[in-house]
């Protein structure tokens, strides 16, 4: 058995129903759950303790939507400055020569960066499985997330609808429907845990409605109701998508969603910028990944953030693949969810306790969890401290204004998963983040160095 006793925290935000924020508070974790929180706590003399003073204490951060493979493809210059679709079409070249080995790396990159920004929960879209390639990529996202230590929903994502079927995406990299049914089968078998504080989920995601087939969506859809788990994939990102749906289709992306029985409480779509009034209605009680960072590189929009939380939309904030926004900063979109929401809503715009609740307890909503997201007795210990010692936040007179808006850094102090921690003072506990790093960059430079060389 494992303790921890944080002690003195300046600030702890619960996001709890009751919206308590307490102030010089102690949370007792044993094992991987808080035991108690409150003034003065008594612990065993070989519980670890933690020195909380001017720090700010949250749940932590939960990413709703990434492409983790994306970590060794970022800053490629042929494709660095164009929209999605063209984007897409360049970096199919690139991603066709995917192994198992560069699909680990990437996601112990990415696992990296988000639990050194706060993050202790990610969801990912795993879609690329190359024609000469191993099934088998989303058990090496599986395997790094249990040596780094983080909460991880895998999704097993996919695409069948290729080039020569009137797809985006070559036929290099998209694979039969049935050798798609069948894999999805097996790691949910193999890997989903459904039980509370669950480290390992899995769910399946189709990549968008350019990429896919019809009857995949439907037969993805019965399979992940027939075995309980949840659905999630691309929706209405640009305006070539909705250009894309209407033409095959007749069909707007959320029309299409609807026609196929894709929406409800185990649904959640990454992006959601093109829709109407009827679009937004019809999406209540379905989830929304907002990827902040990727919509303004690759120019497709804004999300409209208010309205889906007035109809009851759940809302989640998401790094996006990292070659679509260059990182896996949680902390960096936290900032930008708030500042493109003031730039679109003005002084209608949501407050930093919107936005960090949006970040944390949000994506667990999406995510189909009420364990993790809070801070209160009985969740996981799932907990992250902010450092506002630095300078940055000298003059700042509100925490959370703090966190949101100031600051020229996004390590956070520490970060626990599960009762563990995984973060110190920005540095990895679990691995060598120094090693894992350059080994990341040999098999990424080598990947793309052929492969350019065409363009």
């Amino acid at each position: 058995m494992s303790s921890f006793l944080f002690k003195n925290i300046s600030t702890a935000v619960t996001f709890d129903n009751k919206d308590r924020i307490l102030e010089d508070i102690d949370i007792l974790v044993v094992d991987n759950q808080i035991i108690a929180l409150g003034k003065d706590i008594k612990a065993e003399e070989s519980t670890e303790k933690i020195d909380g003073r001017n720090c700010v204490a949250l749940p932590g951060f939960v990413n709703t939507h990434h492409h983790l493979y994306q970590t060794l493809f970022r800053g490629i210059k042929e494709v660095q400055e164009k929209p999605l679709f063209p984007w897409l079409i360049g970096l199919y070249e690139f991603w066709k020569h995917l192994t198992p080995e560069v699909v680990y790396y990437g996601a112990m990159v990415g696992f990296s960066e988000l639990l050194r920004t706060g993050c202790t929960t990610t969801s990912d879209h795993h879609y690329v499985f190359p024609n000469k390639t191993s099934g088998e990529l989303i058990d090496q996202q599986l395997k790094a997330a249990s040596e780094i230590g983080i909460r991880f929903h895998a999704t097993r994502g996919s695409m069948s609808l290729g080039k020569s079927g009137g797809g985006l995406p070559p036929d290099s990299v998209v694979q039969r429907e049935e050798q798609i049914l069948l894999d999805s089968e097996r790691l949910i078998n193999k890997y989903h845990d459904n039980r509370r504080f669950a480290m390992q989920r899995i769910a399946l995601a189709p990549c968008s409605p350019f990429s896919v087939s019809r009857d995949l969506m439907v037969q993805s859809r019965d399979l992940a109701r027939k075995k309980g788990v949840m659905l999630h994939t691309h929706l209405a990102e640009t305006l070539d998508e909705e250009k894309f749906c209407m033409e095959r289709y007749g069909k707007r992306p959320v029309e299409l969603m609807e026609s196929l029985d894709w929406l409800g409480r185990d649904v959640w779509f990454a992006h959601t910028i093109h829709v109407n009034e009827k679009d937004i209605n019809v999406l209540k009680g379905s989830g929304v990944a907002h990827c902040p960072s990727s919509n303004m590189k690759l120019n497709s929009g804004i999300c409209p953030t208010n309205e889906l939380l007035k109809h009851d939309v759940k809302l989640g904030i998401a790094v996006d693949g990292s070659a679509s926004n260059d990182g896996s900063n949680m902390w960096e979109e936290v900032r930008r969810t708030y500042l493109l929401n003031h730039l679109k809503y003005g002084t209608e715009g949501l407050n930093a306790y919107e936005v960090l609740r949006m970040a944390t307890r949000g994506g667990a909503e999406v995510l189909g969890r009420d364990d993790i997201g809070i801070l209160e007795k009985g969740k996981a210990a799932d907990i992250v401290l902010f450092d506002l010692n630095d300078i940055a936040y000298a003059g700042c007179h509100d925490p959370l204004v703090g966190l949101v808006t100031c600051g020229n850094t996004s390590l956070v102090k520490l970060t626990m998963v599960n009762g563990k921690v995984a973060v110190r003072d920005g540095k990895l506990m679990t691995i060598n983040g120094e090693e894992v790093g350059k080994e990341a960059h040999k098999l990424a430079s080598n990947l793309v160095r052929t492969e350019r060389l065409k363009f």
